[in-house]
């Protein structure tokens, strides 16, 4: 491989910075925009009652996947079609109930000129997103929302950087200003994210995830210290709960318990557990959210709950099981 000289003198951090001022001048010019179109877009948007489909090529296409995404994950039904792709056939994925966010820079985008007669013909509104409100694309949108910026980072003012960016935010502010006018709430988040992190905290319940039946370590209240012992290793959640066949909680036993049991200086192989237990024991309620449950355990010192309705056990969940789920 040929050794690159790199210019003689050349700043990198510096060209960096130089990038950062630039975008950020415009989006402080972005400001400006923000205004009653803006508020119009928004109303139309929250108000319809199909899906908002975003359309744009090159850069703005990836600006406008990324911002269906972000429509679509805050409670606005949203997805992205490839203009080219529209004129043979993918236009059939709109319909009169729908909304089309259109995305150029320059407004003149040809793909896009070519499918707005069709647009018109189904009466689908037109929100347009463009640097030009002159332009073809702006004055055929039903709503034009500015995007214009000073200057791209680009030294050549070719390569869409500044104009990406603050069409990006534009996206953004539409979408979070829509999130907040439904009331969308991080449950709301969670459902369309249940493979992330998020979505497990705040979907997972502990009886998705609780020990039950046979899996539960318990033992009748006539056991032994030693039959408790036992069943603690048996079942390998570090406990035991002292119930009969009629799953009443009496109490729970857990390797706690034995080092405490062990201070005492007793005779382990004659006592009864129901002398050495804790009566009642620290329970949840089936539907309890699993983080719920984390952060009683971790407020507590605790390795394990009950999963009870009032004195009836229905299950155990122990903090490796939350572990495994990815919630802790």
């Amino acid at each position: 491989m040929s050794h690159i000289e790199i210019p003689s003198g050349f700043d990198f951090q510096l060209a960096g910075k130089e990038v950062l001022d630039i975008e950020r001048e415009g989006l402080a010019q972005l400001d400006r925009y923000i205004n009653e179109d803006f508020a119009r877009a928004c109303e139309m948007m929250f108000r319809c009652q199909g899906k908002v489909v975003v359309m744009g090529m090159g850069k703005s296409g990836h600006i406008g996947r990324k911002m269906a995404a972000t429509f679509a994950s805050t409670g606005t039904p949203a997805f992205f079609v490839h203009p080219g792709e529209a004129s043979h056939g993918d236009l059939g994925m709109v319909t009169g109930k729908d909304i089309v966010i259109a995305i150029s820079n320059s407004g003149e985008s040809n793909e896009i000129l070519a499918l707005i007669p069709v647009l018109k013909r189904l009466q689908v509104p037109l929100i347009g997103l463009t640097s030009r409100p002159e332009s073809t694309m702006g004055r055929a949108a039903d709503i034009h929302l500015c995007v214009k910026v000073p200057q791209e980072a680009c030294p050549l003012g070719l390569a869409p950087t500044s104009s990406t960016t603050a069409t990006l935010v534009m996206g953004d502010a539409l979408a979070v200003a829509l999130l907040k006018a439904r009331g969308f709430t991080a449950e709301d988040f969670a459902l369309s994210h249940p493979g992330g992190a998020l979505g497990r905290k705040l979907l997972l319940r502990v009886n998705d995830i609780m020990h039950t039946g046979n899996e539960i370590p318990r033992v009748d209240k006539s056991a032994t210290l030693r039959d408790a012992l036992l069943e603690i290793t048996r079942k390998n959640l570090g406990m035991t709960v002292i119930c009969g066949d009629d799953m009443k909680i009496a109490g729970i036993f857990t390797d706690g318990d034995l080092r405490r049991v062990f201070d005492m200086g007793v005779d382990l192989n004659h006592l009864r557990i129901t002398d050495v237990m804790t009566a009642g024991g620290i329970r949840v309620r089936p539907g309890t959210l699993a983080v719920d449950a984390l952060n009683l355990m971790q407020s507590r010192h605790i390795t394990a709950v009950l999963v009870a309705d009032g004195e009836q056990l229905l299950g155990v969940i122990h903090m490796h099981d939350l572990l495994r789920a990815g919630v802790v």
